[in-house]
């Protein structure tokens, strides 16, 4: 059985990531990465893929190209843990051993939940930029978009960037608006299963005045739970207090925000927390986890309660790898996370608002403006320096502290 001093499970931006600050704080340690992708791609750029600003391949690199000098890297996946002999199987049926276990595997994506959704997609309008092969029809689907209802969803799980499916419906609108003939006989709905348009109250407002200002139609507490392609046709579940009805609404054009959980390789494992979305049940401030000491986790597929962005990976990976160290040592965890997240909510075509925030729901703002007004500024933000930041900063490890402007990180806390 092959033995790792550290064992990461997952090489997207949380495993790799974590490797580049370890190696960086201690050259020595021997670290092992299991992923079996040859492709790693900059998903918070796929919005913009999907509004004809990027292209798909601006978005990949090589993955052998990311894994830190010195990191061994295993090309499989995981399929199965046993936290309690500190093991892990890998999908060849191998066993590896580990001093210390880090799951940063990802969040999988959940279709099948929507009734008739994943045979639907790609075709009759239906369309979502959470899929790399539909990235380009949904632009197809927006630019030849000639009226009707274009319908927006977001599920009632936790989801990977919980602003993205209002960012492509903003984008989509600026096209639609850009022809008054099609305007006139457009009407765009934001159909989500949470109870208002934005979990942060400092962020919501903002963005109520968005859609007010475009007339888009909100539907809150809408469940999407069917997609009729052939009437074309989409069935919610909508929740009234303790009861429920179904609403049916026509469209010409949907974008699907799918449900989301941990993968079922960690849902069923002793990792998982217990209830809906089988995520690793790690203490929110430290990441270490709640019953096996050497396992720590980070990212989509931990259960720290918030925005499950790159940007949180951020804040998360230097209180990790803090943490993780001082484990090694036998000394007290003390790094603390505090929850910090940035949803850079794109309204339109050269303008966003840098939504930054805590668990607290607190604004975390990293730069010397009122961060809830859309500006010009944060469209180059998250269209220019966050990529540049995303492949030359943060996944080489170099990017310790969260804050883009000097000086401002002190005078926040």
């Amino acid at each position: 059985m092959a033995h790792h001093q550290i064992l990461i499970v997952g090489g997207g931006a949380a495993g790799l990531t974590a490797a580049s600050q370890l190696k960086r704080a201690r050259p020595q340690l021997e670290v092992a990465i299991l992923e079996p992708a040859t492709d790693h791609y900059y998903q918070p750029g796929w919005t913009l893929v999907g509004a004809g600003v990027f292209s798909l391949e601006q978005t990949r690199r090589d993955e052998a190209s990311l894994i830190p000098a010195g990191v061994h890297w295993i090309r499989e996946a995981a399929a199965g843990f046993d936290p309690a002999a500190s093991t892990v199987t890998t999908s060849s049926g191998a066993s590896l051993s580990y001093d210390v276990l880090i799951v940063a595997t990802g969040i999988q994506l959940c279709w099948d939940r929507i009734k008739g959704l994943p045979e639907a997609l790609g075709t009759q309008g239906i369309t979502s930029n959470y899929r790399k092969d539909l990235l380009d029809y949904t632009w197809k689907t927006i630019q030849e978009f000639q009226g009707g209802n274009a319908l927006f969803t977001f599920p009632q799980t936790p989801i990977k960037c919980a602003g993205a499916p209002q960012k492509i419906m903003y984008l989509a609108d600026d096209i639609f608006q850009r022809s008054a003939a099609v305007s006139a006989k457009t009407t765009v709905y934001y159909c989500t299963a949470t109870p208002g348009i934005f979990a942060i109250p400092a962020f919501a407002e903002p963005l109520k005045q968005v859609v007010a200002r475009r007339d888009i139609q909100t539907r809150f507490q809408h469940t999407l739970k069917e997609i009729r392609p052939t009437s074309k046709e989409a069935v919610f579940e909508v929740k009234e207090g303790e009861s429920s009805r179904e609403e049916v609404i026509p469209f010409e054009m949907i974008h699907v925000t799918p449900p989301m959980a941990a993968p079922e390789v960690v849902a069923t494992s002793p990792l998982a927390v217990k209830g809906p979305g089988g995520w690793v049940e790690v203490d929110k401030y430290s990441t270490q986890h709640v019953r096996y000491p050497n396992v720590f986790s980070l990212g989509d597929v931990s259960s720290l309660p918030n925005s499950k962005t790159a940007a949180a990976i951020r804040g998360q990976a230097p209180v990790l790898v803090a943490n993780l160290l001082a484990f090694l040592d036998g000394q007290p965890l003390s790094a603390r996370y505090d929850g910090y997240a940035c949803c850079p909510l794109i309204t339109g075509y050269g303008r966003a608002i840098m939504a930054e925030f805590n668990y607290d729901g607190q604004p975390m703002p990293s730069f010397p403006l009122d961060p809830t007004q859309e500006r010009a500024s944060m469209w180059l933000v998250k269209k220019n320096l966050l990529p540049w930041l995303y492949w030359n900063r943060m996944l080489k490890g170099y990017e310790h502290e969260r804050r883009f402007v000097p000086g401002l990180a002190k005078a926040a806390r």
